[in-house]
């Protein structure tokens, strides 16, 4: 008898327990939360070291944003400049793959200004100070770490040119006046919040002798009456963004862009000058000015704007989305 009602308790007990350990399986935290990203690793070409190295996504970004961008940057900055660094390097290896790019096969990716500035930590640890190290290495991990896996998409697509440059002047341009293509995220917007840039305003001067030298070495057909510069040197066109699209030269018609690349300038938002036997250019901004001015966004954020909103901005009707979600 005692054993029949102690078989009856265990069935009772095996029977109402049933639904409890379903349940709680079913609620087993590790099923029911959103899985992580997975660990993405990519190939960069090392110019100094003659290398490939595979690297972690997320430490490449840390050493971007660190080369990219200054550490002392409000943190919302720091995030958007993540996510375009990303989105950059998602978009190479989307496009290049294991082939690699055909400047540095194998490798989609590299360390110099042709492709985006990646500094690893043990080199930040040689240039920069210790105190720099121990003040913004922390705050730039923890901006992409916040990040972490987030992309630009633009349409359900991965954005492939997610540009950027340091301070547009308080106005960036439309793609197509700057690299002939138009790219509908990369419009003309404000930038109002810049000022305080080292590079917003800017000048170089030269004597006319050595401007008529760079323009003549580029152009073998130039010919420029140098008693007659304010004739033969002047400004044409500006485009919508404030740049010079077109500016005679001699008898020749070149754009800003093109002044600029010969000349050095900080940017081809610039006037002339011209005193005697010298040429003055007045620069404002610094860069091709086109999608996100870094400068531009770090001012955007210490008015208040997170990372969502400063790259929305610049990069217009994109969206921010996992790389998980594509």
């Amino acid at each position: 008898m005692k054993r029949l009602i102690v078989l009856g308790l265990l069935l009772c007990f095996a029977v109402i327990g049933l639904p409890f350990a379903i349940i709680s399986t079913f609620d087993d935290k590790s099923i029911v939360e959103e899985p992580k990203e997975l660990d993405e690793k990519v190939r960069v070409f090392l110019k100094s070291e003659n290398r490939i190295a595979e690297i972690d996504l997320e430490e490449y970004i840390k050493s971007v944003v660190a080369g990219e961008m200054p550490g002392e940057f409000e943190e919302e900055a720091l995030k958007a400049q993540a996510v375009a660094a990303r989105t950059y390097a998602m978009s190479r290896m989307k496009l290049y793959g294991e082939s690699g790019h055909p400047d540095h096969p194998q490798a989609p990716l590299c360390d110099g200004v042709h492709c985006q500035v990646y500094i690893s930590y043990e080199k930040l640890k040689d240039i920069k100070t210790s105190e720099w190290i121990l003040k913004y290495w922390g705050k730039i991990s923890k901006a992409v770490e916040s990040t972490r896996g987030q992309v630009m998409i633009y349409q359900e697509e991965l954005v492939d040119q997610p540009l950027f440059h340091s301070t547009s002047g308080g106005k960036t341009e439309n793609s197509e006046d700057v690299f002939i293509t138009a790219v509908p995220y990369l419009r003309s917007v404000e930038s109002p919040f810049e000022h305080e840039a080292p590079y917003f305003n800017d000048s170089a001067t030269i004597s006319l002798n050595e401007f008529r030298s760079q323009v003549a070495a580029k152009y073998k057909n130039l010919s420029i009456d140098l008693n007659n510069v304010e004739n033969s040197v002047k400004i044409l066109e500006h485009s919508s963004g404030g740049r010079v699209s077109k500016m005679q030269v001699g008898n020749l018609i070149l754009s800003g862009r093109d002044v600029r690349e010969m000349l050095g300038l900080r940017s081809a938002n610039f006037t002339v000058e011209v005193n005697g036997d010298k040429i003055t250019f007045k620069t404002t901004g610094y860069g091709h000015g086109v999608g996100m001015s870094q400068w531009g966004a770090n001012g955007m954020a210490g008015n208040g704007a997170d990372y969502t909103e400063i790259l929305k901005h610049f990069y217009q009707g994109v969206e921010i989305r996992k790389i998980s979600q594509l």
